[in-house]
């Protein structure tokens, strides 16, 4: 029998004010496995009001070795149940278990990483012209932040956020996608586990209609999305009524760049990594692969002989290498690229189809695809698929790459594979991304900054700079003289 769960508002665990709930499909077999809470606006403004007493009350007075603590307890605790947790995970968006597993890990490290920042939150002492006045800044959490998350990778992208938003000691409403919601409830009893006051985090499920009554909530100071450009887009709209800072890390149409002078044994293991990892579903996708041309050939024949050979089937199996895409319209949409692709001219050389066989009647799969022929400024090389569809571009020199990476409205990640240092620092300072990699790709580090430019977003998560999205600056200003001042003069 399916699972029924409720929303986590304010310490209690409680059905949406009206009843409503919408079933959690399975993308193996389309089948419904959970039952989750339909919020109404009334479950959300009760959300933001509990995390504001929350913050007003004692939590934003809470010191930062408090606050560690149960950060520190909070990543015990999903260490400790990673396996359900993956479990949960892969049922309900179709990634492989290998990979949900490490994601529950790593989750827990960024919790280990922002506890060691919540009791190091100093401000600086600034030295002015004039000596009888002593300046000094704090950093004080902002109050109440909406994390919204996507279905991809639910709990590792809620960690991104909620761990720095704790750290900084601000209070939080959740809203996952509605796509997959199941592991940020089940996450929600963890950290009422961990013993988090009631009110400092709460989880609203639903629909558009829940994120959009969330974000446009007067009672919000902060709002951090991760999903696609356009929906950025409009929250940046709705923020901008109540001047609400906002982050945002979006889509992605990222460039791994192989120069001739490559491994290219460790180059094709990462480009076939860097897109058909987790069904193509990741922002930073690495989805043009741009070869030198006198390696052309060669990479090609050895990346469609790597893709044909990747295992697909149901995620839960531990000898899966890729499971299904997460939902029917994600389903629908790949394919439709798919066949654009074909019609404007470019050369399918792996996949373009649903794999045929029992196992894949009623799943969202999609085969391991391959194009070549695509020409830089196609659909297929300047949109985002969110699907298991690489399109593999040649060009000549420095110049040339750099001009087609940096050719679409995306700004996210890059992969470069050289082993000339100088010429990586060269197109590395070139290229219009947020990160990128050299001789790796899809590795990530709780300490290191993440985060796009461009149509790719707005902000940084992880590291230390993702703490400042949290904070506000403060700054006090001391006139340590006696001496008696004319009132209405400009002092500098």
């Amino acid at each position: 029998m399916p699972t029924t769960y409720q929303l986590y508002i304010g310490g209690a665990w409680r059905d949406a004010a009206d009843g409503a709930t919408f079933p959690a499909i399975n993308p193996v077999d389309q089948q419904p496995w959970a039952h989750l809470p339909q919020a109404t606006a009334e479950d959300v403004d009760a959300a933001v009001v509990a995390a504001r007493q929350a913050f007003e009350g004692d939590w934003k007075h809470t010191n930062g070795l408090t606050r560690a603590t149960l950060m520190q307890r909070l990543a015990e605790l999903l260490e400790a149940d990673a396996e359900r947790m993956a479990q949960l995970e892969t049922t309900d968006n179709g990634k492989v278990i290998r990979e949900t597993r490490v994601q529950m890990r790593f989750a827990a490290r960024n919790y280990r990483y922002f506890a060691g920042w919540a009791d190091k939150l100093q401000g600086d002492s600034i030295p002015l012209d004039r000596p009888e006045l002593v300046d000094f800044t704090t950093r004080e959490p902002r109050g109440v932040a909406a994390l919204i998350t996507s279905w991809n990778s639910p709990v590792t992208i809620l960690a991104n956020k909620l761990a720095p938003a704790l750290a900084a000691g601000c209070t939080v409403v959740i809203k996952p996608s509605e796509m997959a919601s199941v592991t940020t409830l089940a996450f929600a009893e963890l950290c009422e586990r961990a013993g988090f006051p009631p009110g400092v985090i709460n989880v609203v499920t639903g629909d558009g209609s829940v994120g959009a009554a969330l974000t446009g909530h007067p009672g919000i100071d902060l709002i951090s999305f991760t999903g696609g450009t356009a929906t950025g887009k409009a929250i940046s709209r709705v923020a901008a009524e109540h001047l609400t800072p906002v982050t945002l890390e979006l889509g992605g149409k990222s460039a791994n760049i192989v120069f001739a002078d490559a491994d290219l044994e460790q180059a094709v293991t990462g480009a076939v990594a860097g897109i058909f990892a987790a069904a193509g579903q990741s922002c930073i996708a690495g989805s043009r692969l741009l070869v030198q041309r006198e390696i052309y050939d060669q990479v090609v024949a050895q990346v469609c002989e790597r893709a044909q050979a990747i295992r697909v089937g149901d995620p839960r199996d531990e000898a899966t290498e890729m499971g299904p895409v997460a939902t029917e319209a994600q389903h629908q949409r790949v394919l439709a690229f798919i066949k654009r692709a074909r019609e404007q001219g470019a050369t399918l050389a792996v996949g373009g189809g649903v794999p045929q066989g029992e196992a894949y009647a009623r799943g969202y799969f999609v085969e391991p695809t391959v194009f070549t022929g695509v020409a830089p400024d196609a659909e297929l090389a300047q949109e985002e698929v969110f699907g298991p569809v690489l399109a593999i571009i040649p060009f000549d020199t420095e110049e040339q790459a750099i001009a087609i990476a940096n050719g679409t409205a995306y700004g996210l990640v890059a992969g470069l594979w050289t082993q000339n240092l100088a010429r990586a620092h060269r197109v590395a300072r070139r290229l219009e991304v947020g990160g990128i990699w050299v001789n790796t790709y899809r590795t990530s580090a709780a300490q290191a900054p993440f985060g796009g430019v461009k149509a790719s977003g707005i902000g940084r998560e992880r590291g230390m700079r993702a703490l400042d999205e949290y904070l506000e600056i403060k700054n006090l200003m001391i006139d340590l003289s006696s001496e008696a001042r004319d009132p209405f003069a400009i002092r500098t």
